[in-house]
This record gives C-alpha cells, sequence and structure tokens, in this order.
C-alpha cells in the first residue's frame, strides 16, 4: 500500500498578487465616478503572479483607456503602484495609490466642468 503525501504550500512568496479592500474601494469609487460622467463603460480586474491591473475602458472592445498597477516586487524601488496609458506608456508610478491615481482625478473635474 503506497501512502500519498501532499506538500503543505511555501509560506514564502504569494502565489497571487491581489487588492486590499481599501485598495480597491478607492479604485472602484472612482471608477463609479467616471461611469456617472459618461466616460468609462467597463472594466477588468487582473489578478496574476506578479501584479494586480485593474484595468478601465471606454467601449467593451477597446484597449483599457488606463490601468492601475500594483506590483509589490517595486515596493522598495520606483514605487509598487503604476497608471499606465493605452499605448503602454507609464504616467505616473508612486508609493501609495492617492498620488497615483491623481492625472485620472484632475479628468474626471475637467469632465464635469464640460
Amino acid at each position: 500500500m503506497s501512502a500519498n503525501i501532499t506538500p503543505f504550500p511555501s509560506r514564502g512568496a504569494p502565489s497571487q498578487v491581489g487588492f486590499d479592500r481599501s485598495e480597491l474601494t478607492r479604485i472602484l469609487d472612482l471608477y463609479g465616478r467616471m461611469v456617472a460622467a459618461g466616460h468609462w463603460k467597463d472594466y477588468a480586474i487582473d489578478l496574476g503572479h506578479d501584479a494586480a491591473v485593474f484595468a478601465a475602458f471606454r467601449r467593451t472592445a477597446e484597449r483599457p483607456e488606463f490601468r492601475v498597477e500594483k506590483r509589490p516586487a517595486l515596493r522598495n524601488r520606483q514605487g509598487m503602484w503604476a497608471l499606465v496609458n493605452e499605448a503602454g506608456a507609464v504616467l505616473k508610478r508612486g508609493h501609495e495609490l492617492g498620488p497615483v491615481l491623481a492625472p485620472v482625478e484632475r479628468r474626471l473635474m475637467k469632465l464635469v466642468e464640460d
């Protein structure tokens, strides 16, 4: 008779990066305000091994207009948060989520004023 031995998962790095509740609340709040302004229509969340990504779309069948990326491996370098535009260029990078979302917040202010 042979015994099946199942190893426990290692306690090293997590197998998946995700957003915590306060981060996701902040991002979804901005998303909701952009939807109310009529600018965004859809979103997607990708939780991977290296990064968690929130992508906001103007229309469903397009590239995302903005991506908010959380990469914990960059925490001690330029910051784990990044705001990436449709072309893939990093618009803002930082250690905290609020300042990274600031360019989109300013854009929302312009949308509401128009």
